[in-house]
């Protein structure tokens, strides 16, 4: 998976089946070893299952990611997004722009994934060597 649209095409593609609930399909192209770094001093998440136990709805009535930009760098794309998530019981509405990196592996799997709340991206950025 080499051509920088076929690998934008398959992160949309993660975000599609995740915002219409369909979480087996959001993990089907992730290596069963794959690594969620989460932002904060959360620890990360190993393991395909681990990470589709995390995506259940847990403390939000309604969750949705939308990717507003893609940018290749090699074998990562950095996606900026916005999440929209209703808090269950409390509805509290959020609305949160952020980053993540995904790195491919050699197979087209996603092996890796960063999340940064930095709302400038800069630490994003340097994750998917786009910056000094």
């Amino acid at each position: 998976m080499a051509v920088p649209e076929e690998k934008v095409e398959l992160i949309r593609g993660i975000y599609d089946a995740f915002n219409r609930g369909d979480f087996d399909a959001a993990i089907a192209s992730a290596d069963p070893q794959i690594e969620l770094v989460r932002p904060g001093d959360l620890s990360p998440l190993i393991g395909a299952k681990a990470l589709r136990a995390w995506m259940e709805p847990d403390a939000f009535e309604s969750q949705a990611v939308h990717p507003l930009e893609f940018t290749v760098a090699g074998s990562k794309v950095l996606v900026r997004q916005r999440l929209l998530a209703r808090g269950a019981g409390s509805g509290i509405e959020m609305d949160i722009e952020s980053w993540t990196v995904w790195t491919l592996g050699d197979e087209g799997r996603v092996t890796r994934m960063e999340v940064f709340l930095d709302h400038h991206g800069n630490e994003a950025l340097k994750a998917a060597g786009l910056s000094e």
